[in-house]
């Protein structure tokens, strides 16, 4: 008996099972990755009261939080910053249902400006060095109330709007400010050049297609970068290690298109 796909979701709701199909697709770990490039070590500048807590501050994927439950926390270890004070993203942890940031090191270390850590299926691995103006760290949870959702950074920082405002600093402008001129001209122009690192190629012209590794006659490992779909103009990006040394362009025929390029994180 064959049954249509309107017909299998209207059963699988009756029986319960809506949850499940409204689910299926969920966040990688090539975009746990992603996000994790994009937040860690981000500045932010608070929008309303953080209280300190050793547990985390909810905001729902939609947005919205409670103001009052955020006072009601200040009141046992007060405020971790004010409207108008920087903050530093200094952890990210991906849990079944929730993003936890954690802001300034939290409160686990005194010493937090020395500890910027990532963290990822139970692991951690020291950053960089950090500073802030805040008087101290705290907790914020993005609550999904699902599995964790295929998510950019970008929806995330617009799920944090209301309470942090990422718009004044960015870490893509800083990178692009300490490029080379010849290699801030050729991101500005969506160029790939010879001597670009991994990130400015990423910040030039996006995620790549496809990956390839192969090791060379003189036993250099060597990574390619596809950019681009057959037929139509195809780029492939060579690294030697953590820098470009190739960039070739070739056309498989008229049509086609390149990959376009991933949206500049703000």
């Amino acid at each position: 008996m064959k049954i249509s796909v309107l017909a299998a979701c209207i059963l699988a709701a009756a029986l319960g099972f809506g949850p499940l199909l409204a689910s299926e697709k969920k966040m990688t770990d090539d975009e746990k990755i992603e996000v994790l490039r994009g937040l860690m070590a981000e500045y932010a500048k608070a929008r309303v009261m953080l209280p300190r807590t050793r547990h985390y501050l909810p905001v729902d994927s939609n947005g919205k939080w409670s103001k009052d439950q955020w006072a009601d926390v200040k009141v046992e270890l007060g405020p971790a910053a004010r409207p108008g004070d920087t903050v530093q993203i200094t952890r990210v942890n991906f849990e079944s249902d929730k993003i936890v940031l954690e802001i300034n090191g939290g409160l686990k270390d005194k010493s937090w400006k020395h500890h910027v850590q990532i963290g990822m299926n139970g692991s951690t691995q020291p950053l960089t060095q950090t500073d802030a103006n805040a008087p101290g760290g705290t907790y914020i949870a993005i609550l999904f109330h699902e599995s964790l959702p295929p998510v950019e950074t970008a929806d995330i920082k617009k799920m944090l709007a209301p309470v942090l405002d990422f718009q004044k600093t960015s870490p893509t402008q800083n990178l692009l400010d300490s490029l080379p001129p010849e290699q801030k001209k050729a991101v500005q122009e969506k160029r790939v050049i010879v001597g670009m690192d991994r990130d400015a190629v990423l910040l030039a012209v996006g995620k790549p297609r496809m990956k390839s590794r192969e090791t060379t006659a003189d036993g250099v490992d060597t990574e390619s970068w596809v950019y681009g779909d057959p037929p139509g103009k195809m780029t492939f990006v060579t690294f030697a290690g953590y820098k470009v040394i190739a960039v070739k362009e070739d056309y498989a025929d008229l049509g086609g298109s390149t990959a376009p390029p991933l949206p500049v994180q703000q």
